[in-house]
This record gives C-alpha cells, structure tokens and sequence, in this order.
C-alpha cells in the first residue's frame, strides 16, 4: 500500500469512526480551536497523572481531515509526557507543512498517514488545528485557539 492510499484509507476511517469522540468529564484541562477557513470546531479534553496524559478526548464537528487529524491525535497522545507530546506535535507540523521533513514515519506510525496533507496547503489548517488546541490546553491557555 503506498502512502496516497494509506493517507486515503486512515483518513476516511478515521472521519467516520472518530476514536475518543466525546466530552471528557471532569477534565483536567480543556481547550476550544475554530478554523474561521473551514468552520472547523473543536474542543480537546485531557486528563493527566503528573506530566503524562492519562486519557484525551475531543467533541466538535468539521472536515474529514480536521476530525481524522483530531481522532489520531487522541490515540497516539495518551500515556505520553508533555514533553513526548510536544516533540510530537514539532514532527507532525513538519510531515504536514515540509515536502523534505526529516522525520521517521515507523515512529509516527498512523499519524504519517497526515503527511498526505501537505499536498493540500489550504488543508495544513484543518489538520494541525487539534494539536494547537491541545498544546493551548495542556498550557491551560483561556482564549480559544483559531487558525487565523
């Protein structure tokens, strides 16, 4: 299977059985993001145990690649530290905006199937809008995240 179809399957998938769908509460954290572009709408629910997320969930609505990206992102966000997370998010934005990004997918392993996005520059909003609203929540951050 080559990266178009892998890129096509998980992100169908993962549209239309979103994993971890729904409001987690109580959360320990929790962040709203809006892509004005889309009219994409999220909110990022997480739990943690000291620096490690314990458990992540997301409710909203959007497009196929906006709530695929959201989807994924819960599943390979959970047991991870902060910082795990973070060095995450910085491979994620590269696969997703860097034609040249120097990142191994056997690490990103699902989530390689977003580097089919960049192919879509208007899309790199859709997709990258749920690790923004994460990071604003595991920042604690009030205002809500937008793309614009």
């Amino acid at each position: 299977m080559d990266l178009k179809d892998l890129y096509r399957d998980v992100i169908v998938d993962h549209n239309r059985h979103p994993r971890n769908f729904g409001k987690l509460d109580p959360a320990d954290a929790h962040a709203d993001g809006f892509n004005p572009l889309c009219g994409d709408r999220l909110t990022v629910y997480v739990n943690l145990d000291g620096e490690n997320i314990e458990e992540a969930k997301f409710e909203g609505s959007g497009c196929a690649i906006s709530v695929a990206s959201a989807s994924l992102l819960t599943e390979a966000v959970k047991g991870k530290s902060r910082a795990e997370v973070r060095e995450l998010f910085d491979e994620v934005h590269a696969v997703l905006t860097q034609h040249d990004a120097n990142v191994d997918p056997s690490r990103l392993g699902k989530l390689a199937a977003l580097s089919g996005v960049r192919e879509f520059p208007a899309r790199v909003k859709c997709a990258s809008l749920c690790w923004h609203t994460l990071n604003a929540a595991l920042d604690r951050a009030t205002a809500p995240v937008t793309t614009e």
